[in-house]
This record gives structure tokens, sequence and C-alpha cells, in this order.
């Protein structure tokens, strides 16, 4: 999601819904709930507005946003230290991205574009879509968009159409604000914008099976004013392992979840 909105109208748009609909600010209940331990710490680019975080072959790729300083990024985990680097012209803002078939496809914010790349960062195709683009991710057959409202789109990656939508509901209410995506064991994990939990969404019905709380995960001893809120799940497919950023972090978090125990 973009910087450029501004996030006190996001915030009491996001306030007021959530009022009404029952609100997912007392998410307890039936549905699952989960913690967080972690496992180890890696630099960060403060610089870096993340929009899009994914592993392939078990090197961490990345996507930025803000006009003038969009890029895509392919990193070493354990320094920070980017490896290969692609720009997007100025008027463009960059979002979601995710690898499918060794392609590399890259969501823009406002300017209805998905560029093509090559693992090598050469482009390599566009393709236009109606609305905007937030998260990206992949179940292994289709592309699975968000666009900030409770949809998600399943996009054929051949051409960009749309062969399916999905309403994500939790409690029977429309959960809106979807942002950054990770396919993760037969689940869509989604960042919910400005929220500091990710959701666990079942991609056959929408409804969300669990809630993953993140509070305190980046100390305050950490944040800057240019901190902003978290966004960017990372999944390796080969190792399991999960890594959690946000928007301007300093750090990037591998770590596991583990269910809250019930109060009886």
């Amino acid at each position: 999601m973009a910087k450029l909105v501004k996030k006190g109208h996001i915030r009491l748009f996001l306030f007021l819904f959530l009022s009404v609909t029952a609100g997912c600010k007392n998410i307890s209940g039936q549905i699952k709930n989960y913690s967080y331990t972690v496992v180890a710490v890696y630099p960060h680019d403060t610089q870096a507005y993340t929009q899009g975080l994914f592993i392939h072959d078990g090197v961490l790729y990345e996507s930025t946003g803000q006009y003038g300083q969009s890029s895509l990024r392919k990193t070493d985990l354990k320094t920070g230290r980017v490896l290969n680097m692609v720009p997007l012209p100025k008027h463009y803002f960059g979002e979601g991205a995710c690898v499918l078939n060794n392609k590399i496809y890259w969501l823009t914010y406002m300017e209805q574009t998905v560029f093509v790349y090559d693992l090598s960062f050469n482009k390599i195709g566009e393709f236009h879509y109606p609305g905007e683009g937030w998260g990206l991710t992949t179940d292994g057959t289709h592309l699975i968009m968000s666009n900030g409202s409770s949809i998600l789109r399943f996009i054929n990656p051949d051409n960009f159409s749309e062969v399916r939508f999905l309403h994500v509901t939790h409690k029977g209410s429309a959960l809106p604000m979807l942002n950054e995506l990770e396919y993760i064991n037969g689940e869509i994990w989604a960042n919910v914008y400005t929220e500091d939990y990710i959701v666990r969404i079942d991609p056959m019905n929408g409804k969300v099976a669990g809630i993953v709380f993140l509070h305190n995960l980046l100390p305050a001893s950490l944040r800057t004013r240019n901190t902003d809120v978290l966004n960017g799940i990372a999944c390796d497919a080969a190792t399991s392992k999960i890594y959690v950023t946000g928007k301007n972090w300093p750090k990037l978090y591998e770590i596991t979840t583990q269910p809250t125990p019930e109060k009886r």
C-alpha cells in the first residue's frame, strides 16, 4: 500500500468499518490465534519501503515503493547486501511482487500495470489490469492479487486475466485493507494495512482461519520517525522458514508461530 494515501484517512476508514462490522481489533474467539518467537534477526535497508517479499531458490527478493524510489531487489539474506536491483521509472509506484515459472511479476499501485522480468531482472513483458495493485503471491498455478479491499483476485499468469475472485471474511464480515501476501502450506497469509498482525486465509472459502499477532516485533528502541508499518511476508519453501519485516524497518525477522493457549 502506498504512503501517498494519507494514513489518518485510512485509519479512520478502518476504525469505522471494523467498528460497524464487530471489529477486527478484538479478534479472539473461535479463530485460532498465534503468537511468535524470533529465531533470527537480519539487517534490512531502512530506505526500502517494502511492498513485496519472497524467497526463490534460497535467495531473498524484495519490491519497494514510492514514486522515484521504487525498485526490485535481489538481496543477500544474512548481510542485507543488494546483489541486483532494477528501478522503476519515476512515474510508477512499485507494489507487490512474486515469482512463478521463473518469471517475476511486479505490480504498480495506481498505474494499472504489472511488469514481468526474468530472474536476471531483464524486462520480458507487461500487462494491464483495472484498479489498484497492492500485494501479490502465487499458489503455484495462479497469481493471487490484493487491491486494498476485502477481495483477492486469482490471475492467469499468461495474460493476467481474472480466473476467479475470493471474498475474505472474518466472522462473517468483510475484512478490508488486505496488503502483502504469501502462500504458505495451503493458506494465504496477508498483512492488513496499518495493523500488527497477519491473517491466515482459507483460499477455498475466503474465511480467516487464524491470526498471527506480531505486536512489538520491532522494538521501540529501533523505531525512528521514518519507521512505517508491518509489511512483508516470505516463506522459504525448501526450509519452511518464515520471514517478516516492515516498511523502512532496520531489521528482517525469521519467526516461528505457535497457537496461543485458549483462556478457560
